[in-house]
């Protein structure tokens, strides 16, 4: 969690009366998925590599260091195996390149977007356990779970962990800025966990108040899913929530504290020991594996997975299978390039949302074209020309083509059609 903008906790906010009967305008709904719960020994062993990674890699996981790409590529390697489309966003600050990790799940309407994140990097100072490798290792593992189960939600299904966050939420930011405005209006809903296994936990919800509008039931989901007394905390400017927040995006999050001292109604409530700071190790060296609660992570990992289930609501198709080409392709200036995709064993035709997954490096994106071309030669434009002067292009797009036969050669074609920027395709994908 950052220094930026601090916020000190809400600790008279208590919402254990309102929980017992919620007013029934405002109650959470009730999820039509069996909520599973999250093994908090699989969401401990992530912990472990994490810690692993920082003491291989001089001890810390910070923004350009060799620790936090070896744990973007940790964590994107496990989400790939599990058959999520991800990518890896850079950006520079301070004079390095940051990464952010975006993980989309297949499937879903891809105009309501649920986004859930938490900011992966440290501070140099340690390894940074608790903050933030508790909030990132409980949505990988709520990930995983959403892939063992194949959930096939009606929303899509986004995941993001950011980098740069303990620099002043610079990988967010970032993230949220660059998104092209139609992208940014299909984000529904985002919720943010950061610190979720303080050794002196406290059990906050982020308040809605002075949130964008649709907050409220954030909140709300978010409180129904502990099975102990929550408080509102107003965490202010202090996570990543709050890139999304000023894009008028509603938000939501759970933190178990950083530096603030636990009160001593706090203590009498959830245990712990007043008078000392929910997390005595808080940006220092002593944010290691030996810095968690185990029953704080359990219980807020279980919330994720709640918050999960009950937004995200049900589906009717499972997703179909995935197919991707992840050869590098030039884009030089003023060209066309292709780079095609074989899709086979797909009964009958394309579907009426198949979904183009584009990850673009491009210096102007504003100078692309991408067509999007069927077996039979049919192109279908995803992307026009703009004055977007912003760099790459990393997103997925919906192509009704359930006119034309899954099976066959696709390509994604992709034009310069202006001088000076040039680029190269990473990669793209067919979601059926």
């Amino acid at each position: 969690m950052s220094l930026k903008r601090t916020t000190p906790v809400a600790s008279a906010l208590v919402l254990a009366a309102a929980l017992l009967s919620p007013p029934v305008a405002n109650a959470a709904p009730v999820s039509t998925l069996a909520v599973p719960d999250i093994p908090v020994a699989n969401v401990q062993a992530h912990l472990n590599d994490l810690q692993s990674i920082a003491t291989n890699n001089g001890g810390n996981r910070a923004h350009g260091r060799p620790g936090y790409l070896a744990s973007v590529n940790h964590l994107k390697a496990k989400l790939d195996a599990a058959g999520y489309q991800t990518s890896v966003q850079q950006f520079t600050s301070n004079g390095a390149t940051g990464y952010n990790l975006i993980a989309d799940w297949p499937g879903g309407d891809p105009n309501d977007v649920l986004m859930l994140g938490g900011h992966l990097d440290s501070v140099s100072a340690g390894p940074g356990i608790n903050d933030n490798g508790t909030g990132s290792a409980g949505l990988l593992e709520v990930a995983l779970t959403v892939a063992r189960q194949s959930l096939a939600p009606r929303k899509h299904i986004r995941f993001g962990w950011w980098g740069a966050e303990e620099l002043g939420l610079i990988g967010s930011t970032y993230y949220v800025n660059n998104l092209p405005t139609t992208e940014r209006s299909r984000i529904k809903a985002y919720l943010n966990f950061d610190m979720i296994g303080s050794p002196n936990p406290g059990y906050f919800v982020y308040s809605a108040s002075g949130q964008p509008t649709g907050s409220l039931l954030l909140q709300q989901t978010l409180q129904a899913g502990f099975s102990v007394p929550t408080e509102l905390t107003s965490v202010g400017g202090r996570s990543d929530h709050a890139a999304f927040a000023r894009a008028g995006i509603p938000v939501g999050g759970t933190f178990t504290g950083a530096e603030t001292t636990k009160t001593s109604a706090q203590a009498q409530k959830w245990g712990g020991t007043a008078g000392v700071a929910f997390d005595r190790c808080y940006h220092r060296s002593c944010d290691t594996i030996s810095n968690v609660d185990v029953t704080a992570l359990d219980r807020n990992s279980d919330a994720i997975a709640y918050a999960l289930w009950t937004l995200a609501g049900s589906g009717t198709t499972p997703p179909g299978p995935r197919f991707e080409n992840l050869t590098d392709v030039a884009i030089p200036d003023l060209t066309t390039v292709e780079s095609p995709i074989t899709v086979s064993g797909v009964a009958g035709n394309a579907p009426s949302a198949l979904a183009v997954g584009v990850d673009i490096t491009h210096t102007y994106r504003g100078d692309v074209v991408i067509d999007l071309i069927a077996p039979d030669g049919s192109a279908y434009r995803v992307k026009t020309s703009s004055n977007d002067s912003a760099n790459d292009i990393v997103t997925t797009y919906t192509v009704n083509a359930s006119s034309e036969v899954a099976n066959g050669t696709w390509k994604l074609r992709v034009q310069d059609v202006a001088s000076a920027d040039t680029g190269r395709i990473n990669g793209w994908s067919l979601q059926f």
